[in-house]
């Protein structure tokens, strides 16, 4: 169970959370590999008794070690709730360095042609300036799984061309006779095919903006695409969730201010990448972070629906809120807000459901629970967690800090469902 958010920094405000100084270790650790695949170093120490060979196999352990603190500052960053924006500058930074770095230092040894670096970086700085470019207009393109995968590919060929400088053969026949040598190069060649197709479906996403496409495409449900701190206009979406009383039509509200929108941009990205279907039961918000999610364009291909629970009554009805659980516990509470998450994920039949109840104000205030207070939780097929928070402001501040933790909670849950 949470902390009160009220009591607990930001982890956005924070620089050195665990998973920031894993991705700062990783790009230190760099220089180690680099200097232990090209330097005679067992000269330098006395280890001139250690073949040439061992040195590169130690080297491309390095490499894979390093490689591995990428998983390790994920599964930190979400499994503690502390996704900052220096975490998500820095640490598809770090994997550029490493490649690119471990790239070079192939072509020094003369184990690697130059041709293979230049296609990998041409694509780097293509993607990157499409990427300017779509920041300067507020649309961000989500990566897709090619290049996942490719950046995987890439680094299985650095780890298998550094071994190979070990095995290297003379004559084309004799090349042709060394499986290593074989397995490298099939390898490299599909990392590179990856290379190439993960820039074309990146520059394909973004044709609008390049002149290659019409405006209006930045408004279509194209999965991976979306428009930052933009109300946009999804009547074509909106959807009359739950069916009965308390629940109704959802659509942009003028409530939802910059941040809200995007982070919500970024939750429906989140969970179209990890295929992950949504849904909310809300109670003080009123719909808000439904509507928050489906102003998304694309958010119908995860958004399940939302059912608003405003009454006591309605919480009982359509969520399956035991009677007793809001006569003895309060509607207020952790076991409310349990239920109600466990009610929307049945009802609404989806991967994470996220429900709130707490007190917006001006009034309400109960002895222990004073205006501000909000209860979250976020039910998936592992199990429901709750959440206490304590917001200070406005009946309106209340209810837009509830919205944007819940849409914060909902991108941790969606990336932890699909692992």
């Amino acid at each position: 169970m949470g902390a009160s958010e009220g009591r607990m920094q930001s982890a956005e405000g924070r620089l050195w959370t665990p998973a920031n100084i894993v991705t700062m270790v990783r790009i230190c650790l760099v220089p180690v590999f680099v200097v232990a695949l090209v330097s005679p170093w067992p000269e330098w120490f006395g280890f001139d008794w250690l073949p040439d060979g061992d040195k590169s196999i130690i080297a491309a352990g390095i490499f894979i070690v390093i490689s591995c603190t990428d998983w390790l500052d994920g599964y930190l960053a979400r499994s503690r709730g502390e996704v900052t924006t220096f975490g998500k500058f820095m640490d598809p930074l770090a994997d550029k360095i490493l490649v690119t770095a471990a790239l070079l230092a192939l072509i020094e040894l003369g184990t690697l042609p130059s041709w293979v670096v230049l296609v990998i970086l041409a694509r780097e700085f293509i993607v990157s300036g499409v990427r300017m470019v779509a920041a300067s207009e507020g649309v961000v393109i989500a990566a897709s799984y090619y290049g996942k995968f490719k950046t995987v590919f890439q680094m299985i060929a650095v780890v298998m061309f550094t071994v190979k400088d070990s095995h290297m053969v003379g004559t084309a026949g004799e090349a042709f006779g060394d499986m290593l040598w074989l397995a490298s190069w099939a390898v490299m060649l599909v990392a590179l095919a990856l290379t190439v197709v993960s820039m074309v479906d990146y520059v394909a996403k973004a044709r609008f903006l390049l002149g290659f496409g019409r405006e209006e495409a930045a408004s279509q449900d194209e999965p991976g695409v979306r428009r930052d701190a933009v109300a946009a206009d999804s009547a074509g979406e909106a959807e009359d969730v739950g069916g009965s009383a308390g629940a109704g039509a959802l659509s942009p509200a003028p409530e939802l201010g910059a941040e809200t929108l995007a982070l919500a941009s970024a939750a429906v990205a989140d969970a179209v990448r990890c295929r992950v279907s949504v849904g909310t039961a809300e109670s003080l918000t009123g719909g808000l972070i439904a509507g928050a999610l489906t102003s998304v364009p694309g958010s119908s291909a995860v958004v399940r629906g939302g059912v608003v629970s405003y009454a006591a009554e309605v919480k009982e009805s359509l969520l399956g809120v035991p009677p007793a659980t809001v006569r003895d516990e309060g509607v207020v509470s952790a076991e409310t807000a349990c239920a109600m998450a466990e009610g929307a994920r049945r009802q609404l039949g989806c991967d994470v459901s996220v429900a709130v109840t707490g007190i917006a104000g001006p009034g309400g205030a109960e002895p222990g629970k004073p205006v501000g207070t909000v209860w979250m939780a976020l039910a998936t097929a592992s199990g429901t967690e709750a959440f206490e928070f304590c917001f200070a402001g406005t009946r309106q501040q209340v209810r837009e800090q509830t919205v944007n933790a819940a849409l914060e909670r909902i991108r941790c849950a969606v990336v932890a469902v699909s692992e």
